[in-house]
């Protein structure tokens, strides 16, 4: 893999909503837009909410999908997506990591759904190499330096994902239609994460366990909001703001996705 910053790529912050997200046809519009208007990848490395896994591990190439769902149409458990070797980049990868964060190749893990279910829309001839990271911790600081070591990847070529999903309550849902009006929990967790993202304000994002209306319904549990540390931190400057470039809500949970440079 060489350097060459005239293909620097971004790093995304992305939801990834659940499998249906695949016959939507406004956000898969969405999705499919975004990737059209971004410089080829050469590679992806995708950090996504359904991989917590410590120590740091990296990917099979290779391996069949993880279909770490339930209660879906069956069509959905026949889905494939074989995209090329990502061995050169799962040995780069281990190679950025220091001593304090081990890196372990797994065997035969393969892409679980928060990150094939976007890269099937985004990128549907899966002709680039994808490797998937797991999140050892959510501790935004420790995520952001994970992300400050990845940062060169992106004069490599190498599109840097996030995937989670802005908020995430589905215990306090009563309604599953994808137009369902946005609990307040949702829409007030997501208009103030959409205003600390226009400031370019980490430390207000980083508190949002203290400081963001709407928890803990917003997040029960944090993993599909955590991977958004990992982006900001492969930002060139994590304060300057960054591109909001989908937001409003699917099935009441916000799909606000973020472009940093």
């Amino acid at each position: 893999m060489t350097t060459d910053t005239s293909t620097r790529m971004p790093a995304l912050y992305i939801g990834h909503g659940a499998p249906p997200l695949l016959d939507d046809p406004l956000w898969s519009s969405q999705l499919a837009a975004w990737a059209g208007d971004l410089p080829r990848p050469k590679a992806i490395l995708i950090v996504s909410a359904h991989w917590e896994s410590a120590p740091l591990s990296l990917t099979a190439s290779g391996a069949p999908l993880v279909y770490d769902f339930g209660g879906f149409a069956p069509k959905y458990y026949k889905m494939t997506y074989r995209t090329p070797d990502a061995t050169a980049l799962a040995t780069r990868v281990a190679a950025m990591m220091p001593r304090t964060e081990p890196v372990h190749q797994h065997a035969s893990r393969g892409l679980d759904h928060g990150a094939w279910v976007p890269l099937k829309i985004m990128y549907p001839a899966a002709d680039i190499p994808v490797l998937q990271m797991s999140m050892p911790t959510h501790d935004p600081g420790r995520l952001m330096e994970i992300g400050r070591r990845l940062k060169p990847l992106r004069d490599e070529g190498v599109l840097i994902i996030g995937s989670g999903f802005l908020t995430h309550g589905l215990p306090f849902l009563t309604s599953w239609q994808i137009d369902a009006d946005a609990p307040g929990w949702s829409s007030d967790f997501d208009a103030w994460a959409g205003e600390a993202m226009a400031r370019g304000d980490v430390d207000e994002l980083a508190s949002y366990r203290s400081k963001a209306p709407g928890m803990p319904f917003a997040h029960p549990t944090v993993e599909h909001y955590t991977p958004l540390f990992v982006t900001l931190g492969a930002a060139t400057d994590p304060t300057e703001p960054g591109d909001q470039v989908i937001d409003g809500f699917w099935m009441g949970l916000s799909k606000r996705s973020l472009q940093v440079a």
